[in-house]
């Protein structure tokens, strides 16, 4: 972490109504006292296109750099991000089965607003009464009552 930067915790979580289907995602960031809540959806899409927006969204409101603690409930981010997403860019976005990365547009997004941050990353248990992660939870499957009342 860098001394200079501020410091900003995010909590992300993604839901999907189907999958693929209707979805929502939703974040919090935290620096010191101030708490920002963001969300959105998309009327067709996938669950783990959700958890990456949400975290993507969540960078996108950083305005400097700055020292990021994420925390996610998706193995799939997680995993994604600390292990995949190098061994992806060593191998020109081909998967160890040989196969094109899914989602790389969104991955190619995350890993240039990663690199503008020092990041860390924190599983956190889904539905276990971790406050954010329920508060996140809850947000994203309003968006997807709130793009399903659109339609």
């Amino acid at each position: 972490m860098k001394k200079d930067s501020p410091f900003v915790e995010i909590y992300t979580d993604g839901a999907c109504s189907g999958n693929p289907g209707v979805g929502g995602w939703c974040a919090i960031l935290r620096y010191g006292e101030k708490e920002k809540i963001i969300s959105g959806g998309e009327k067709l899409t996938t669950n783990n296109r959700m958890e990456l927006i949400a975290i993507i969204e969540a960078l996108s409101h950083l305005k400097k750099r700055c020292n990021v603690k994420v925390y996610t409930d998706s193995h799939y981010l997680l995993k994604g991000v600390t292990q995949w997403l190098p061994v992806w860019l060593k191998n020109g976005w081909i998967t160890s089965s040989k196969k094109p990365v899914e989602n790389r547009d969104l991955w190619e997004k995350l890993y240039e607003l990663t690199n503008k941050h020092t990041t860390k990353w924190e599983w956190v248990r889904g539905h276990s009464g971790h406050r954010e992660n329920e508060i996140c939870d809850k947000i994203a499957k309003k968006e997807i009552e709130r793009i399903k009342k659109s339609e």
